[in-house]
């Protein structure tokens, strides 16, 4: 939905037609203009031609009916994936993009090797979430809402700095969606001028750093953004983000057979690692292209270690692997 054209509409409106507007969009989650019964027609016409509410998108769900992926379609033939994971707990987390492929090259992420189209508008962000939230309406009912989105879809997004900013506050604002700062994570793979601008964002936005090694030589053959953003310097701006929010920070570090995954770097790892507001999550890998997941076995002694050296340390239940909607899967294989 263009928000600049229905500002321009609203302009001409009484005041209280952008709060049932505005309501209608972001909170009963409606798809077409006919269904508001409270706006003259006049309005209505001119709002199905200057401000579509449709979304092109196709689903594709997981065996076991938690994960949902959804590749959506925008006006210039671009195409993003967006997955929804649905969890016991009343839990919906929605895992958004926020560039059409990346130019960050990860060597184990499928996206990276797509290489870059160009970003997504903060319109385009948002629409990843009215999406999932009209499908979870339709398919089941008024209660079930998204509870958590995160940042860690296709994408850098400090790459992308203003416009995903600029979508949080969307997403946080109560006027639009309404969504708790700390049900909002943004995952970064450590772009250091990106985190000290977020360092200085009033609202408590969740922060992640992408880590996956732990040491620069190894990094910057996984992760060529390491080369600018060397691991001494990452974590001294983190450290300043955590001296200023007083908010903990969320490692992920994915797990790949034979690549990151031995004793020696655990240890290493746990080096970096303790500190009272670290928080490790190590993830299980999932395979694309050259790099396979590390075995239950060495994901559980990998653990150990970090327990042992004093990390916070969890694992990551896996998500969505059947349809390419894991981490480091998400393509646009179409």
């Amino acid at each position: 939905m263009n928000l600049e054209n229905l500002e321009k509409i609203l302009k001409k409106e009484p005041s209280y037609r952008q709060k049932q507007i505005q309501q209608a969009v972001f909170k009963q989650f409606i798809s077409e203009w006919d269904e508001m019964t409270n706006i003259p027609n006049n309005l209505k016409e001119e709002l199905k031609k200057d401000c579509l509410l449709e979304i092109e998108g196709e689903i594709f769900p997981s065996a076991d009916g938690k994960t949902f992926k959804a590749l959506l379609s925008f006006s210039d033939g671009a195409k993003i994936e967006t997955v929804l994971m649905r969890n016991k707990d009343n839990r919906n987390s929605l895992c958004v993009s926020s560039q059409v492929g990346c130019a960050g090259g990860c060597a184990f992420c499928a996206t990276g090797k797509m290489g870059f189209n160009r970003n997504l508008t903060s319109e385009e962000i948002i629409s990843q979430f009215l999406f999932f939230a009209r499908y979870l309406k339709k398919n089941f009912g008024d209660q079930e809402k998204i509870t958590n989105v995160i940042f860690m879809g296709m994408g850098e997004p400090f790459l992308n700095y203003d416009q995903v900013m600029t979508a949080v506050q969307i997403l946080n604002k109560e006027e639009f969606i309404g969504l708790g700062a700390r049900n909002i994570s943004i995952s970064t793979v450590g772009i250091i001028v990106g985190i000290k601008k977020f360092t200085e964002e009033k609202e408590q936005i969740n922060l992640a750093i992408s880590l996956h090694a732990p040491n620069d030589e190894l990094r910057s053959k996984l992760i060529p953004t390491n080369k600018e953003n060397k691991i001494k310097e990452l974590l001294g701006v983190v450290d300043e983000y955590i001296v200023k929010k007083s908010r903990k920070v969320m490692f992920e570090y994915l797990l790949i057979e034979n690549v990151n995954d031995s004793a020696r770097h655990a240890k290493e790892l746990a080096g970096l690692m303790k500190k009272p507001l670290y928080m490790v999550n190590l993830i299980k890998y999932n395979t694309t292209g050259d790099f396979r997941a590390s075995s239950e076995n060495r994901v559980n002694k990998f653990k150990k270690i970090l327990k042992k050296e004093g990390v916070n340390v969890t694992v990551r239940k896996s998500f969505g692997s059947d349809i390419n909607a894991g981490c480091g899967q998400l393509a646009n294989k179409n």
